[in-house]
């Protein structure tokens, strides 16, 4: 595989507006980290707030990690260890909450599953709070906190003045704490030099991994950096034009599943062996069984078959299930073709045994999938284990299918 590195952003990329990960993003996400790809989440959340991502992503499995807090730490998922971070010294808290008290912002910050705050009503920051599953502490009167934090943030729907102060900070703070907007009504304050992208070249210079195989996908401008820095940036369908301006290509939104058709065009369908023409395929099999059933080959290479069918009316029980049978004709579907594939000019194939194990069930509106993987390639036969798989990568069923190798008369 090209790319060695798949690093997303959180809000508004890789979840929905409902805040998800849809079955089939996840899908995509599992199948690129089975192939060898590691996948970084980069947030402006708190780590206590992507943590609970990363492992629904299996990230603690197949060693990604989080950077959090707009690039001020970096979780390694597989040892639960901070490799990187940086802080603001708390000598310098007063004055940011002097300058905040004086033009009448509410100012946070985070320690571990905790938000801190001078004003526990505000309603963004109870929204921050309920978002990263945080509790609220309400601050006295000083905002006085005994530890050194990886940003301060402070809250107005007065975006003119928020930029105002913004502006006067960007001068009088430069080179000792960074000022930007994360969003309209959040004013972030880090360390000097903290970005996405600063923070993602310090970890692939420490995993030894070059531009050229990085991808990185986003959709706001704390995300140009690192759009910037990859050797592939993609933006969301949602994305600001100064985002999408910034980057090498455009995918669909976060509502239409756009990491997964990102991941679709630019990674899994450049390791397809083009020599295998799956559109003809799907077309031909149109009027036959497998186009009756809706079956859609979707990856073919001569050691491994996969395919899509709905489960819907064509392929469910009566009550909403999915039929054993259509289960065992998708199965025979792959393996058939895989067989066919392998086979010399001179052979024909033909089915000789399929036997299934049926192990969970998958409802209408469900989608399965089976990949078929070839175990026995002999002269007279080949045997084909198949897995079929829900759209959240649930194990359905496990089928063995044995097919006949004979010559033409």
């Amino acid at each position: 595989m090209k790319y060695k590195l798949l690093v997303l952003d959180v809000d508004g990329t890789l979840l929905n507006d409902n805040k998800e990960i849809t079955p089939g993003t996840r899908a995509s996400l599992l199948k690129v980290q089975q192939m060898g790809m590691r996948i970084v989440l980069a947030s402006g959340r708190p780590a206590h707030g992507i943590l609970p991502i990363a492992r629904a992503l299996e990230l603690n499995t197949y060693g990604g990690y989080v950077i959090s807090c707009n690039g001020a730490q970096i979780t390694d998922m597989q040892s639960g260890e901070t490799i990187y971070e940086k802080k603001i010294d708390r000598d310098q808290i007063p004055y940011l909450y002097r300058k905040a008290k004086k033009n009448g912002f509410p100012i946070f910050t985070y320690r571990q599953e905790q938000i801190i705050t001078d004003s526990p009503e505000n309603k963004h920051i109870r929204e921050e709070a309920a978002l990263n599953g945080m509790e609220i502490i309400n601050a006295d009167d000083s905002f006085a906190i005994d530890f050194d934090p990886h940003e301060c943030v402070l809250v107005s729907d007065d975006l003119k003045a928020l930029a105002g102060l913004e502006n006067h900070w960007k001068k009088r703070l430069n080179g000792v704490l960074d000022v930007f907007p994360s969003e309209s009504y959040f004013l972030e304050v880090v360390p000097p030099g903290i970005n996405k992208g600063n923070t993602l070249a310090f970890l692939m210079d420490k995993l030894k991994i070059e531009k050229e195989k990085v991808i990185a996908i986003g959709e706001g401008v704390c995300d140009i950096p690192m759009l910037q820095l990859a050797g592939m940036g993609i933006a969301m369908g949602n994305a600001q034009d100064s985002v999408k301006s910034c980057a090498d290509h455009i995918t669909l939104s976060n509502e239409e599943d756009g990491v997964a058709a990102a991941l679709e065009k630019w990674i899994l369908e450049e390791i397809r062996e083009t020599t295998i023409p799956l559109n003809e395929l799907n077309a031909l099999a149109k009027h036959a069984l497998m186009g009756n059933l809706g079956i859609q080959y979707t990856y073919a290479s001569q050691d491994r078959i996969e395919a899509t069918m709905p489960v819907d009316v064509r392929t469910r029980q009566p009550f909403g299930v999915l039929h054993g049978g259509a289960t065992l004709a998708l199965a025979e579907t792959v393996a058939g073709l895989g067989s066919m594939i392998i086979a010399k000019p001179d052979e024909i194939v033909v089915g000789m045994q399929v036997s299934g194990n049926h192990i969970s069930s998958a409802h209408e509106g469900d989608t399965v999938r089976a990949v078929a993987t070839i175990i026995h390639k002999g002269r007279s036969s080949h045997v084909w284990d198949v897995s079929i798989y829900t759209s959240t990568d649930k194990l359905v069923s496990a089928v063995r299918v044995i097919n006949s190798v004979i010559k033409k008369r």
